[in-house]
């Protein structure tokens, strides 16, 4: 498959707030994923936070894209003689009809002085009016530190943004010490995905109010006691709600479907400016040397939604993301929290896993320029057997409880998927205690909430994901602590 070439007024195209409305949800389908093999890694189209090929009712698969009215007309000449893939352009964008979510203005929690509160410890008819804007997103960091003295503890990340933001991390439920802490989340790495901060910080909102209340927590059809409140927060709880506000900003104010942080080292205007920062973590991040020339599990193309960065932890956000594991040396569990497929993943993301063969590894040069082809013999990733059963284990406890609360369906399954990646935080997590001696091993999942490619939610769904989510974070963390911590 040839790769789709603009024309030329699209190319001078700027990414403003007009492009979200040129951004039109398509559907293509196929027989099997492998028929999307060639599309999948062409670099100039936007599958959302990753390409997932979606069983259909009636056996196909269903691959969802983001493109533009000439990336549609390339997309149907493609494949018009290929009687075996359709492709369907959604008649109407919901991301742009009057119900989605609005963006919070001004500060709801006036600088700390209110607390924030969530929804499980609310009556079922309950709801949040608006997204979290990011002032906001720092300001209900300070109101749980302000309302939980003790108990809850914030900081200021080393790095500040490419545009001089300094980002903020929080910690919970195990005092003071923060070598007792266990559980790790963060939200926001693509600024596009809205409602991912939202849904970390109503969670543990929730903890600490039924903590302090004594009362358990209820979302949609699932329930959980105080003792489990109890128990999760005394796992230790470190938070990173808001990995990207640099692109959050940005996004806010345009509604340009922006995924990237803002970073112009590598390019200046348009779709050139910024790093997919999901691309650049230190973990087989030089895909080129690393991967088999047949993959595309990242991009080095500025233009690209995967551009991978000049080299690995090159941008301040990833380096902030990084040092949380150095303040907390006991982190076991990962979990990073993105939009929009309806997917848990667990690792490896890089191929196939097997545990076999300890030697075919990350770390193993021999297999340099073999990675990556998901349907071969010639290198799958080494994951210990009983690494593969917690991980598994504990995605799809995940997935029931997500499930349980009766909004939609989830599936659990490997990173890997349709296509490989490279440099991404699940697997950088669980990758540190084979290439660094001496660190803890981490478990790392990625959480992919609500539905293929529908970024910006309806308020409906904006809470439905906001209960979805946080049934799911108290199965995780539940399990966590069942298979040991």
């Amino acid at each position: 498959m040839k790769q789709f070439v603009p024309a030329a007024a699209v190319v001078a195209l700027q990414v403003t707030a007009s492009l979200a409305e040129e951004l039109l949800p398509v559907q293509i389908r196929a027989p099997s994923p492998a028929h999307f093999s060639d599309l999948v890694a062409n670099n100039t189209l936007d599958f959302g936070c990753r390409p997932i090929a979606h069983p259909t009712s009636d056996g196909k698969f269903e691959l969802q894209a983001l493109l533009t009215r000439d990336q549609i007309s390339w997309l149907h000449g493609e494949y018009s003689s290929d009687e075996a893939i359709t492709v369907q352009e959604t008649a109407l964008d919901k991301r742009q009809t009057s119900g989605k979510a609005p963006i919070g203005t001004g500060d709801r929690f006036s600088g700390g002085s209110l607390t924030p509160s969530g929804l499980g410890t609310k009556a079922s008819t309950a709801s949040i009016a608006s997204i979290l804007n990011v002032d906001e997103i720092n300001s209900a960091l300070t109101g749980l530190a302000n309302a939980y003295p003790g108990a809850f503890f914030k900081y200021n990340l080393p790095y500040t943004t490419f545009q001089g933001r300094t980002s903020v991390a929080a910690y919970t439920g195990a005092g003071p010490d923060t070598s007792k802490y266990r559980l790790y989340l963060s939200a926001g790495m693509h600024a596009r995905e809205r409602g991912g901060p939202d849904n970390l910080l109503y969670w543990v909102s929730d903890l600490l109010a039924a903590n302090k209340s004594g009362s358990g927590l209820t979302y949609g059809k699932k329930t959980y006691t105080n003792a489990q409140v109890k128990s999760v927060l005394s796992a230790g709880i470190v938070l990173f709600p808001l990995v990207n506000p640099d692109g959050v900003v940005y996004d806010q104010s345009s509604g340009s479907l922006w995924r990237k942080n803002r970073n112009t080292r590598s390019g200046s205007s348009g779709a050139s400016v910024g790093v997919d920062l999901n691309r650049n973590f230190n973990f087989l991040w030089n895909f080129r040397k690393f991967f088999s020339s047949s993959v595309s599990p990242a991009s080095t193309s500025p233009s690209s939604e995967a551009f991978y960065g000049t080299a690995p932890e090159s941008e301040q956000e990833t380096k902030n993301h990084v040092s949380i594991y150095d303040k907390f040396p006991g982190i076991k569990w990962f979990m990073d929290i993105h939009s929009a497929a309806g997917t848990i993943l667990y690792s490896w993301g890089d191929d196939v896993n097997q545990s076999t063969d300890p030697k075919m590894n990350f770390l193993n040069s021999t297999y340099d320029g073999k990675r990556g082809v998901t349907g071969d013999s010639v290198y799958k990733e080494y994951i210990p057997a009983a690494d593969a059963t917690a991980i598994k284990r504990a995605a799809d406890a995940t997935v029931a409880g997500m499930k349980g609360v009766g909004s939609r369906s989830y599936v659990s399954q490997q990173a890997v998927g349709l296509y490989p990646t490279s440099g991404a935080s699940d697997d950088y997590a669980f990758s540190r205690f084979w290439a660094e001696p001496g660190v803890s091993k981490v478990y790392g999942f990625t959480m992919e909430f609500g539905y293929s490619t529908n970024f910006y939610p309806t308020t409906a769904e904006f809470n439905n994901n906001i209960r979805d989510t946080n049934a799911g974070f108290m199965e995780w963390a539940l399990t966590a602590i069942a298979v040991g911590l």
